[in-house]
């Protein structure tokens, strides 16, 4: 189901210069074909985030691929749950960018060991230091990552337009619901389309 948007004011064009596109978790572990996603496929999510990725490059906007790894488990959180843990051994190749976005130019990667991009990283620095106060986000999960790196975003002050057809949930709930009642409170959803047509 297509998320209910506010009104949009997308027609002003998306300054590359001081925009940067977001990238969480498009990784072989995570976005791999194989793994399902709701509302939409991996694939999809994986197509559009690329799609972003190459026209922000183009224009010469800056493009950050988020990725979760370790080096032995042990950088990781560790709580005590009601939910079974994540396995703490993860297989060869599990955090690798996904092809299509592997070779995308002048991309910069960021590593980090929890949900949220933006503690224990440079990802702030990085931006700060480009003059970057708006900040485009799609990937996965819609609920784990891209909304801890939202909610840490929105705490540092910047700008964000989330791509709503440019990320997704385990399931459609979990997607929907952030959609409808975090996201519109700390910034704007807008789908893949309307970014590009704002930023060429």
């Amino acid at each position: 189901m297509m998320m209910e948007m506010g009104p949009s004011d997308m027609k002003k064009r998306i300054i590359a210069e001081k925009t940067a596109l977001v990238v969480i978790d498009l990784q072989q572990g995570i976005a791999h074909p194989s793994r399902k996603g709701a509302p939409y496929e991996s694939s999809v999510v994986v197509g559009n985030a690329s799609r972003l990725a190459q026209a922000f490059a183009e224009e010469g906007g800056f493009v950050v691929l988020v990725r979760v790894s370790s080096f032995d488990g042990k950088d990781m959180l560790n709580p005590e749950t009601d939910m079974h843990p994540s396995p703490t051994a993860y297989p060869a190749g599990w955090d690798e960018i996904v092809p299509e976005l592997a070779e995308v130019k002048g991309a910069h990667v960021v590593t980090k060991r929890q949900w949220g991009a933006f503690f224990g990283t440079d990802l702030d620095l990085q931006l700060r230091r480009r003059g970057i106060d708006t900040i485009v986000l799609c990937g996965i999960s819609t609920s784990i990552g891209v909304d801890m790196t939202a909610r840490e975003a929105f705490q540092h002050g910047y700008q964000q337009i989330f791509v709503e057809d440019a990320m997704s949930a385990s399931t459609t709930e979990e997607h929907e619901y952030v959609c409808r009642f975090i996201f519109p409170r700390i910034g704007k959803i807008r789908p893949t389309e309307e970014i590009l047509a704002a930023l060429r």
